[in-house]
This record gives structure tokens, sequence and C-alpha cells, in this order.
């Protein structure tokens, strides 16, 4: 079933998956997981509704006791799949995946993510396995059950999302002096922006599954460019932009200029660890040799990861770190369950843009140290049929057209290492593409091996 993935269940409904197969997923996760509270939530994508009802039928069905939170970020569910002590939840969402798309990221108790190899593999096998047979007096029990839990969440919801905002709070610094704007995308990330980003010039903040105005996916160039036009236009010191479901956040300066991700890790790790303390902050394997640097240059230990959210998360419970963050906008904390959050990541990053503000400096003053130490080439996606022979020719030229190496790292695809340099090669989790990401010392030589890399990935 290419339904299910590394991370989570995931793909274009009525395609990939239909309203069935989640109802049998949801009746078969209590049964793998364990427990009977469950909690639910979803984002706003058209078809949420309807596969969150299915699963809540199948999770019922299953003997689980299900509260709905209904629209919220996946962040909120992990904070009170944690902080309620439920045994188990679902995000019904795809993320940054386009409209036609949805899926389900589902957590053990304490917010730790079941991914395919430690739990969803069995669900998948019990689910291909088993056919559907719901009885009608299952569907009655299921479907009150969850009339039930909205109607508990009526009542409760705006406790909830008190709760939360008042938590965000508490653990960030009020941002003040600094003049920005905030894209929701259309996503979920509007359930909050008032609330959190005041004074803030809000963009996209209607709630609209069809994301009419842009890509939820802030990667891509053309959702960044309403908000980069508003930043330049308007003269302000930074932008922030969420994706579809609010878990990750990404930046653009005040010139409306990206700043990759990986790049703001050292600036999460300072806002988030105490002058002085000793921490180790994570970081993934596509993560720019001048981030890495930075923490180091912060007294802070970095500690590579493979690429994903159910490893970057077992990793930090595993290590004990503090923070980390990811190429792709995702930033985890020890004090938020071990969870990534972008709202938290964007109030405590626009708290070191407004200190930097105060300093004299711009935002892109504050990264030039870090974003114009090395070139770096972003995440370059290529369509391979042959993923494996791909990366063997990557090796090849690697050792017949490049520098020595002098290390290399094997936990997701290959980080070849050189003084000059490194590369990483790696197949896609979530997507069919093979993944380059190219660093090095000047310009000049990253465009020398781009084109290496992508002769030998495409067979030129």
């Amino acid at each position: 079933m290419s339904f299910f993935k590394a991370y989570d269940m995931r793909g274009t409904f009525g395609v990939d998956f239909d309203l069935a197969l989640v109802e049998r997923v949801g009746r078969e996760l209590p049964r793998v997981i364990g427990g009977t509270r469950w909690l639910v939530g979803r984002d706003c994508r058209t078809t949420g509704a309807d596969v969150e009802a299915a699963l809540v039928r199948g999770l019922a069905a299953a003997g689980a006791d299900v509260t709905e939170l209904g629209l919220c970020t996946t962040p909120m569910v992990y904070f009170f799949t944690a902080a309620d002590g439920y045994d188990g939840s679902v995000m019904v969402t795809a993320s940054h995946n386009p409209p036609g798309d949805n899926g389900l990221k589902v957590s053990r108790a304490g917010a730790v993510p079941v991914g395919f190899a430690d739990g969803l593999d069995q669900v998948k096998l019990r689910v291909e396995k088993e056919e559907l047979r719901v009885e009608k007096e299952e569907r009655r029990v299921g479907r009150e059950r969850g009339e039930a839990a909205a109607a508990t969440l009526n009542s409760q919801l705006s406790t909830f999302n008190s709760r939360y905002i008042a938590w965000q709070r508490a653990a960030t610094p009020e941002v003040r002096g600094l003049n920005y704007a905030v894209d929701c995308s259309n996503g979920m990330a509007a359930l909050l922006a008032r609330d959190l980003f005041p004074g803030a010039r809000i963009l996209n903040e209607t709630l609209d599954g069809r994301f009419p105005n842009h890509s939820p996916n802030p990667l891509t160039a053309e959702a960044r460019a309403q908000l980069a036009a508003v930043v330049r236009a308007e003269g302000l010191d930074c932008g922030v932009i969420f994706d579809g479901d609010a878990d990750r956040a990404m930046f653009v300066d005040e010139l409306g200029a990206f700043v990759q991700p990986d790049y703001l890790i050292p600036v999460v790790a300072r806002a988030s660890v105490p002058a002085g303390r000793r921490a180790k902050i994570l970081h993934d394997v596509r993560t720019s040799r001048g981030a890495i640097e930075a923490i180091r240059a912060l007294g802070l230990e970095p500690v590579m990861v493979p690429v994903g959210h159910v490893f970057a998360k077992k990793a930090l419970r595993a290590c004990g770190a503090a923070c980390g963050g990811e190429l792709a906008g995702h930033y985890y904390f020890s004090e938020f369950y071990n969870c990534d959050s972008g709202v938290l990541a964007a109030r405590r990053i626009l708290g070191e843009i407004a200190r930097a503000k105060a300093a004299g400096r711009t935002f892109s003053e504050m990264m030039a140290p870090i974003a114009t130490r090395y070139a770096n080439s972003g995440e370059l996606n290529f369509k391979v049929a042959d993923k494996k022979a791909a990366i063997a020719r990557v090796l090849a030229a690697s050792a017949a057209k490049l520098p020595r190496e002098t290390g290399r790292a094997t936990m997701d695809g290959l980080r070849l290492e050189f003084a000059e340099g490194w590369i990483n090669i790696r197949e896609s989790n979530t997507e069919p593409y093979l993944r380059l990401v190219a660093e090095c010392d000047t310009a000049a030589r990253l465009a020398e091996w781009r084109a290496i890399l992508t002769d030998a990935i495409t067979g030129g």
C-alpha cells in the first residue's frame, strides 16, 4: 500500500487511500499501539472532516475512548497527547502536500512518534490481511462516540486553545520592536497567529484547505513569493511562513531573501539554551557545515541524525539534547515533549532578530556569518528510475573527480566529507525523489561539483 510511508501515512485521497481504509486503520491502531484513550485532530483540508470521522469510527469500534480536538495544528496534538496523558493520538493531515492529499500522523503515549519501523508496519500487515467487517451496531457505536467527543470538544475547545497559547507565551519572550509579517498559508497557523504574533502583518489567515493563494509548502519559492513581496514593499524586518499544519516555520529576511532553515538551528539553540550551559543540539545529515560550526562556537555539541521527525524525536530523547532542527524547517525542543513546534521556533527566532535589531543589525547581517561562510546548493531533487544505481554512479564520480574523502556518514543515504566541502545523497522517504545537497568553500567549486554530480545522477 503506497499510503504507508516511513514517518506516517500519506497520499492522494481517492487514489492512494479511501475512507474504508482509514476506518480499518483506526480499528487496528489501538490493537497495535495499545491503550484506550486516544486523541484526534485535523487540519483544514477539504477531506479532513470525512477522514477524521472514518478514523474515529474505527478507533471507537476497537474500544477506544476518543477525544476530538477538531481543527488544530499538528504540534497541538503532540502537546496535548503528552500533557494530558493520552495513550495514543492521530493528526489528520498531509502537512505541506498538495490540496488533494491527506494522511495520518500517529503518536503513542508521551507523544512518541510511530513510524513504519515501530508500529505502522504491523498496522499495514493487519489491514492488508483483515477484510473490513464493520457491523451496523459498530458503526452506530462509533458514530455516537464521535458525536459525544465532538460535544465535549465544543465545551473544552476554548480551554485547549487558551492552555496552548498560555504555554507558548510562557516559553518564549514577547517580540518587541520588530515590524514583520506572518504568512499562515491558509493553514492551521491561522488559529494562533493573532494571539501569538500580535502586531504582525498577517497574510492568508482564512482557513482554506484548497490553499488558494499559494502552496502549503514554504520550501518552494512560489509559496514564499507573496511574503517576500510584502516584506520588501512595506520595509519590514523579516517575514515568517508556516506550512499547512504549522509544524514547520521558515523565514525571509528584510530583503525578502529566503533564509535556509538549517542556518537557523544555531539561532534556535542560542535562544533555547541558557548561556554557559553545556547541551547537545540535533541537526540532520543535510545541515550546513557553517551551522554546525556555529553550534560549536556557542559551546554546544552538534549531534547528526537521519532526516525525519520520527528519527529526530527519538534521538532527542535518547541523547538528552536540548533542541534541534532540520533543513526542512522542523525545530524540536526537549521542553515541548521532544516534539517539533513551528510556532515555538518562530517566536524564539523572532526574539533573536529583535535583539539583533536593537543592537543595530539587520536579520541578513545577523545571519551572514553562517549563511555566507560556504556556498550551499540547497536540497536538489531528481526523479530517477533506479535510485541505487544513481547513488553508485555518484560514488564513482566522487572517487574519480572530487577531492580526497576525509569522512563518511551512512545513517541516511551518504554524507561524504572533504576538506573543501561535503555532499549528501539520499533516497526520499516521502516522495519519489533522489535528493542531493552539496556545500563547498567557494561558489565556483560548488558549480563544478554540482555539474559532476548531476551528470552522475542522471547518467549524462
